[in-house]
């Protein structure tokens, strides 16, 4: 019997150690290219007001409360959600804005667990499409470290930022092609009255 608490006793100080010496830190990227202008996407993802037609984990929750603070798409602004176990409770508030180029943000979770990360957009002009990268990047205390033996932030994150970054794609796609077809679409003159 000794033998054996011995020996589980060393199985857990193995495994407490594993877990100590993961990564300090993560960082989650993904990117697409979108056929628009940069301000497109910019703005859909500046002012938080727009996060509901294209954000992932918006339709986890259609009962989710929110509040907004601050001038929509400028440093300062926020957005506050408290939802079901899915989406959670938390805040994002926008640190930087480098129209149309890049975008900050500090994302702090409340439940179900307390975490502080940063987020980063950036949005790289390539011709007439848009290159947008979505990245975050945190600290991992000892749960995540634990987490992380069986799936890492980036397999737990990276597919909800691919869907999100899909449906910006899409959303930014439909309004470039709404503008193309404003400004090729010939002004209406009013009819002159006949000349008596």
């Amino acid at each position: 019997m000794k033998k054996v608490l011995i020996a589980l006793v060393v199985i857990i100080a193995a495994v407490v150690v594993l877990i100590a010496l993961r990564p300090d830190t993560f960082h989650v990227e993904r990117s697409t290219e979108i056929d628009s202008p940069r301000d497109i996407p910019f703005g859909l993802v500046a002012d938080f007001h727009q996060w509901d037609g294209w954000s992932p984990w918006e339709k986890l929750d259609p009962g989710m409360k929110k509040t907004y603070e601050g001038t929509p798409g400028a440093v300062g602004s926020s957005y506050h959600w408290a939802g079901n176990d899915d989406v959670g409770e938390g805040k994002m508030t926008l640190t930087a804005a480098d129209a149309p180029s890049s975008l900050a943000i500090k994302l702090d979770f409340i439940k179900p667990f307390e975490a502080n990360n940063q987020i980063a957009f950036n949005f790289a002009a390539d011709g007439e499409k848009t290159k947008v990268t979505w990245a975050m990047d945190g600290h991992n205390n000892f749960m995540t470290k634990a987490m992380g033996l069986f799936m890492d932030m980036d397999s737990m994150v990276g597919p909800d930022f691919e869907k999100g970054l899909a449906s910006l794609k899409s959303l930014s796609e439909a309004e470039a092609a709404k503008r193309k077809t404003e400004v090729a679409a010939p002004a209406e003159q009013p009819a002159e009255p006949p000349v008596e």
